[in-house]
């Protein structure tokens, strides 16, 4: 039986990595659930196993074959050597070990090795999973014809931010609707309302930095090898749910149907009618992609098309959770089953 350790049990991904973990192969394992001062002695629950969250402790990650690190990443790095020391794999969904020396990126969904994993890896990074959703759109693309170019616009939700975003989101929108003046700890700016593709000079959110992390592991899941890429991060007024914009222009024409075909598969559900048009609400909950392609038709009856719109969304706490447990599963081949200290 494996142990897992969650440091971070008590954030928004925290909690979805439990219900995730809960539906897995891994559900069997014990779980030990950690986090900062402030939430030691809640009680919680992976799968039918109730238990405590703990403070981190200097025996915190004993015989613990799995750390997913889902917290702040100031606790990421206050702790993670303490993991590797203990003799834990480390999976860092907080993004704070994306460019330490070894660390790996990976995406599961995408079927590429971006580097060797093994047992003198020093932890992984599950992939940012606005890359994951757009790296999967373009690869199932690329089967109907070369991509010359995409350009992809992503809306991002506030609970991409954590628990005091999505916090002063609303506070920010009862403060609008009571003509009281706005909460801007966390945005220093007015996100209620409002599309913002920058914030404010003392804010806690940094949308450029989130651009780059995007087009870093793209570079990193593709090889270098893939489309050309242009992105942009936009934070969107709602609670939860990335929603996606991607242009896409192959090299040359395909048939629409063909390009419909490509799209579909696992982890992407494709949506014919307008009425059923994917939206972050309508991907609350969902395990996979929806989208909708939009073709720039050669002509007023022509069934071909080189130039495309995707409007596209996903649950981005569910699929950063996925993603991360896929990582585990997959790392279980270099670990032996239970600790071996």
């Amino acid at each position: 039986m494996y142990k897992i350790a969650i440091a971070g049990a008590s954030t928004l991904v925290g909690r979805e990595l439990k219900e995730v973990l809960s539906e897995s192969p891994l559900d069997s394992a014990r779980f030990a659930l950690l986090d900062e001062e402030d939430a030691q002695g809640q009680l919680d629950q992976v799968g039918d196993e109730v238990t405590f969250i703990q403070a981190i402790s200097a025996d915190a990650f004993e015989r613990a074959d799995f750390t997913f690190f889902c917290g702040t990443e100031s606790l990421t790095r206050r702790h993670w050597q303490q993991a590797l020391r203990a003799g834990s794999t480390v999976l860092d969904l907080s993004a704070a070990l994306d460019r330490e020396p070894g660390v790996v990126v990976r995406a599961p969904w995408l079927g590429t090795e971006a580097a060797a994993v093994d047992l003198f890896t020093p932890a992984v990074v599950p992939a940012h999973p606005a890359v994951i959703a757009i790296a999967l759109l373009l690869k199932r693309l690329q089967q109907a014809a070369p991509v010359r170019f995409a350009a992809a616009t992503v809306l991002e939700p506030a609970s991409d931010f954590g628990r005091a975003a999505m916090d002063e989101l609303h506070q920010q929108t009862v403060s609008l609707l009571s003509f009281q003046t706005l909460p801007r700890a966390i945005y220093d700016a007015q996100a209620a309302y409002n599309l913002l593709a920058g914030t404010g000079e003392a804010s806690k959110v940094n949308l450029p930095a989130v651009e780059a992390r995007i087009r870093r592991h793209y570079e990193v899941l593709t090889g270098g090898r893939g489309p050309s890429l242009a992105v942009q991060v936009v934070h969107a007024p709602v609670f939860h749910g990335y929603t996606f914009s991607i242009a896409v222009d192959l090299e040359r024409p395909v048939e629409i149907v063909a390009v419909e075909e490509a799209l579909t598969g696992e982890h992407v559900e494709l949506i014919l009618e307008d009425s059923d048009s994917p939206s972050n609400l309508s991907a609350t909950g969902q395990n996979d992609v929806l989208v909708r392609l939009r073709p720039e038709r050669l002509g007023r009856n022509s069934n071909l098309a080189s130039r495309m719109w995707l409007w596209a969304a996903a649950d981005n706490l569910r699929l950063n959770a996925q993603n991360a447990v896929l990582c585990a599963l997959d790392l279980r081949r270099i670990r032996p089953q239970g600790t071996v200290q």
